[in-house]
Order: C-alpha cells, then structure tokens, then sequence
C-alpha cells in the first residue's frame, strides 16, 4: 500500500473525510468534505505529520522543493498542528530539522507582542505553508500578507492534504491561479480523483464509503467545479 492509498484510509477511519451533503467555505454543495479538525489524539496527529512529510521529502527529491527549506507556517487554526506535526517528522524521519511558526488571529499588545508565534522569519527565509485543503484559494490570500508583513520571505510552496481540483476565482483551479498570481506552486498528498479510485466500491471497517450513487455524485460535483 502506497502512501497516497493509506492516507486515504487514514482520513476515513479518523472522520475527517466523510460523505454526504455538504457547504464549502466558497459556498458550493459538496458531497463529501474534509475536515481537519476532527484529529483529536496523538496518534493520528503524529500520523497525520507523517503523510505531509512524505509528501514534502517526495518533492524535494524530484527538485520541485527545495532542500533547505528555512521554516513552516502554519495558518491559525487548523494549519498549527499540521506544521508542528510536519516540522516533528520531517526531522525524526528525515533529519531534516526545520523551523516553524504561526500566527495568532489576533494580535498581542504585551510581552514580545505581534501576530506571530514560534520561529522568527528573516529576509529571504524559504518558507513552505502548511494548509489542509484549498477550495477558492480564499485561506493563501488572507495568509501571504502576514508572512510579507513579517519579513521579506520566498514562498517555497504550499502543502495541503487534498487538492479539490476545483476552479477558483475564474476558470482555472484555484491552484492555477495561485501560481500564476504569486508564483507559489501547491502540492498535495491526495486529490480527489485519488480518493474516488482509491474507495469506489471498496470495504473498510465494514462499510462501503463510495457506492456507485455517490461516485456519481462526485464526478456531477467534478464537472460542474473542477478541471
């Protein structure tokens, strides 16, 4: 097993990647959903650190990121156990020990103070963003102002568990999109064509995730929004 494949199944047993009809933060129905924040112990955190840094040293030996990676960030909420988790593995399971950081929703008027947490990033920092999933794109935009208003910073990438593969703003992928307005390339561990070949009509724990119904409803979803 592949670890596209178990990371897939990982997110079905952990209830984060469920079925049924749902509202993206775009405002689309959707019929199935990813929700991060439905990790809760340290096994799965620990687990879930792991499929991202596999994800990241498979990239950086096929020369699409860089090897000396300066830190990760991770978005508030969600995106600060996702890096922490990464930074842990990368360096246990690579020997790569990377910095990271985060921001704080709102800033602190005491102590240090600022909108940051952790690493402290520096002109010419390389730094990778850590997200779960990217939809419209709506979370990197809100995010590139506070790392330029931090430092003058290049963005190495932005990793997310599951590329939607859906349009953003236009008719591109919102990941087109990002890379053509910022220059900033995604990688993701799944997509959701991924996840539809690696479940169609497939048991796990006794159950059958994508039937054929569901399937179908997922590729209407993928016609209307997705390239």
């Amino acid at each position: 097993m592949n670890y596209k494949k178990e990371f897939i199944e990982f997110m079905v047993k952990s209830g984060v990647l469920t079925f049924g009809d749902f509202i993206t933060k775009s405002g689309r129905n959707t019929p199935y959903f990813i929700n991060t924040g439905n990790y809760r112990t340290g096994e799965q955190i620990g687990k879930l650190g792991r499929f991202y840094a596999e994800c990241i040293e498979e990239n950086i030996i096929r020369g699409n990121i860089s090897s000396d990676v300066t830190a990760l960030f991770g978005p508030a909420y969600k995106g600060i156990p996702l890096a922490v988790s990464t930074a842990i593995s990368m360096s246990s399971k690579y020997g790569r020990d990377v910095n990271y950081c985060f921001n704080r929703k709102e800033a602190k008027d005491h102590g240090e103070g600022g909108t940051m947490v952790g690493y402290k990033l520096k002109n010419n920092d390389k730094v990778l963003i850590i997200e779960d999933v990217i939809t419209a794109g709506t979370a990197v935009r809100e995010t590139l102002p506070l790392l330029k208003a931090a430092a003058d910073v290049k963005v190495e990438g932005l990793v997310i568990s599951v590329d939607r593969m859906e349009k953003g703003q236009g008719p591109r992928t919102a990941i087109q999109e990002i890379q053509e307005e910022f220059g900033i390339r995604t990688f993701s561990i799944v997509t959701v064509k991924d996840i539809i070949d690696a479940l169609f009509d497939i048991e796990i724990e006794g159950k059958i995730f994508i039937n054929k119904a569901t399937r179908e409803k997922m590729l209407q979803y993928m016609e209307m929004y997705c390239i």
